[in-house]
């Protein structure tokens, strides 16, 4: 298998100061690396884009370390063993892999899950079958704990974790409100996901729409937006509903508190007067420990076209950083992915 001679790399270029700028971002070219006994060397078919990478990117204390400047940016990878000197690893084989922004990684093979010399849809470990669908399988059946009847509400409905929300708690009997931004994402949730009902949080009268899709009041919110539409939805939730957090993409980019009247006593008191739980959780440091649990039930879900799922592919390595930027701004539309070449 012959390969090129040298290593393209978006690294960190510098910190950014509100929402993310292709200046925050370096591409450069570097000699392709070498490996020893007991290595492989790996080249990144496809990149995962994902909202927690905005987090990597300040130097803010949070559950992980920060990428360094001038380091390359973190993110998880399918690659490719192109060559290997390590004995159980052979060349040509898939696997899954966290190399990050750049065509090559060196790996002792620790944290390598191997998916074979010729899986059919490689880019789904990074999605449906991989951590933005472990999220979404964890964080709602264990802390959303859903049951047959109740409803169910996700934003970023038609994105990687809240469409896989949504259609697990289909699974489970639930009534299902999606919540996105545009009129044919809210359609696609309906249509192909079979949603309920999905209302367009950039409508004028967004909270009230919501209000009248769930008649009955919410049992289950899964967060991973924030802002005005968890507002829209507080004075929604029911006595004893659970919130699965995961995100706050709309909070990602602020550079400060949010203009306008502190909520904060108001959530205090939903949360109190309603015995609302309110869990977040970081996926692998919490539930990795459980990941063949999920991975047997979403193959058998996908199998059996219980599951659907959209990939939104950008080709080329040098075109993630734009990408990115459009991810936090909801541009994309379903699993966000770079095919490296």
């Amino acid at each position: 298998m012959t390969t090129p001679d040298n290593n393209r790399r978006i690294v960190l270029a510098s910190r950014p100061v509100g929402a993310p700028t292709a200046d925050n971002f370096r591409l450069e070219s570097v000699a392709k690396p070498t490996i020893a006994d007991g290595e492989v060397l790996l080249h990144t078919e496809y990149l995962s884009l994902d909202p927690y990478m905005r987090g990597r990117m300040s130097d803010a204390k949070s559950y992980a370390e920060p990428v360094a400047i001038d380091a390359v940016m973190v993110g998880g990878t399918v690659s490719r063993v192109v060559e290997s000197k390590h004995a159980d690893f052979a060349v040509g084989e898939w696997v899954l892999s966290y190399a990050g922004w750049q065509d090559y990684a060196v790996s002792k093979g620790e944290g390598l899950l191997k998916l074979g010399q010729n899986p059919q849809n490689p880019s789904h470990a990074l999605g449906v079958l991989g951590m933005p669908g472990f999220t979404a399988y964890m964080g709602l059946l264990d802390i959303g704990q859903p049951q047959a009847g109740e409803t169910v509400v996700v934003a970023a409905a038609t994105g990687a974790v809240g469409s896989m929300v949504g259609q697990i708690a289909k699974i489970k009997g639930c009534k299902v409100v999606g919540i996105a931004g545009g009129a044919d994402k809210c359609e696609f949730a309906k249509q192909t996901l079979g949603f309920d009902e999905c209302i367009d949080h950039r409508a004028a009268d967004f909270a009230d729409q919501l209000a009248n899709a769930c008649d009955s009041g919410i049992d289950v919110y899964f967060e991973n937006v924030g802002g005005k539409v968890f507002d829209a939805v507080l004075p929604l939730l029911n006595s004893k509903a659970r919130v699965p957090l995961c995100g706050l993409i709309s909070q990602y980019n602020n550079t400060s508190l949010p203009d306008g009247p502190d909520r904060m006593a108001m959530l205090m008191g939903q949360l109190l007067i309603k015995r609302i739980k309110m869990q977040g959780f970081i996926i692998f440091d919490d539930y990795g420990h459980r990941y063949n649990e999920f991975a047997q039930d979403m193959s058998q879900w996908v199998a059996q076209g219980k599951i659907h799922y959209r990939e939104h592919v950008v080709e080329g390595l040098e075109n993630a950083p734009q990408a990115f930027i459009g991810l936090l701004e909801g541009q994309n539309f379903g699993k966000l992915v770079v095919k490296t070449q």
